[in-house]
């Protein structure tokens, strides 16, 4: 149950930023630069805070590995 609250907001984040991606992807629309500005501060913290969700989430799969061998 470590930090589970942790996991649970940047499992959040990182699907907000997957779908914006997806969005970037079929058509051409990026909904933070919408909302906040193009390369704004603001959008620009956004992109800071989704790819650092993205980066602890990719601890994960240490988990999940360890969790299969056993």
């Amino acid at each position: 149950m470590r930090m589970k609250w942790l996991d649970i907001i940047a499992l959040v984040v990182t699907i907000i930023g997957a779908v914006n991606w997806g969005l970037i992807g079929l058509f051409r629309f990026d909904l933070v630069a919408f909302l906040l500005g193009d390369m704004t501060w603001p959008s620009r913290i956004v992109y800071v805070v989704v790819g650092l969700c993205g980066l602890y989430l990719f601890s994960f799969f240490g988990k999940i590995c360890r969790d299969d061998s056993v």
